[in-house]
């Protein structure tokens, strides 16, 4: 397994084109693997994410089975006359295998919490439909429901630290709601081709119960729309006082 980490030249029309469609960056990401892998869940996938660091620079990150190749995504987006390569790549494996119950560690997760819905005029037994949760505290709840299967749990605050007396138990914060309407072939013009996500992005704080279901969790994504920019959850170590804790509480 492998994590790369691509800067995206914002300051060039490519680079903001790229980014204006997630079914582009889809496409890009995929032409960086000789043969994408399969995506029938039998194993790990390519995730991507897109962080954008407030004004100062824009990332792409990618987990792959495989190493990827991102020499046509500096010619488009990224600064091709640099001497740098244009994207770092980490041995992911190694990382993946260290991970042991209780470590704790800082996240990141961009997502697409949506749950199923019923007219009052559909039958019962007839298909649902999927909606997009839209308040934090409910986006909140999607992710805590999902924790224990997926092998971590999100620590909880000391009750003096928290602000308030509902809606603050947990180190974890709900921002950049992003409700997203795109083309998945950005030619067409007929036909069901509309992708209509909301993207959120979760930071706060989690603690590893279950590695091996926490390892596919990093490898495989959480919740759907992952082809968009969506489930994959990162890591970085915890700092407290200053100082940082190598993921081990």
């Amino acid at each position: 397994m492998y994590l790369t980490r691509f800067r995206v030249n914002t300051g060039r029309s490519e680079g903001r084109r790229l980014l204006g469609s997630p079914h582009r960056v889809h496409g890009a990401v995929n032409a960086s693997f000789p043969t994408p892998p399969s995506r029938d869940g039998s194993g790990p996938r390519v995730l991507w994410r897109v962080d954008r660091n407030g004004t100062s620079e824009t990332l792409l990150y990618i987990v792959s089975p495989s190493r990827p190749d991102l020499t046509h995504l500096v010619e488009q987006a990224g600064w091709p006359a640099s001497d740098e390569p244009g994207w770092t790549t980490f041995a992911y494996a190694d990382f993946l295998t260290a991970l042991h119950p209780n470590d704790t560690w800082g996240f990141r997760l961009t997502a697409n919490p949506v749950h199923n819905i019923r007219h009052a005029y559909v039958k019962e037994g007839e298909r649902t439909k999927r909606a997009a949760h839209q308040t934090p505290r409910h986006q909140m709840n999607w992710l805590l429901q999902r924790q224990e299967k997926a092998g971590f749990e999100v620590v909880r605050k000391p009750a003096e630290q928290r602000l308030l007396p509902e809606g603050d138990e947990y180190e974890l914060i709900v921002r950049d709601q992003i409700p997203l309407q795109f083309r998945r072939t950005p030619e067409a013009t007929r036909g069901n081709s509309d992708v209509q996500i909301t993207k959120v992005t979760f930071d706060g704080r989690l603690r590893v119960t279950d590695p091996d279901l926490f390892r596919r969790t990093l490898t495989h994504g959480l919740g759907k729309a992952k082809a968009y920019g969506c489930g994959l959850m990162t890591l970085a170590p915890v700092r407290v006082r200053g100082k940082v804790e190598h993921g081990r509480p």
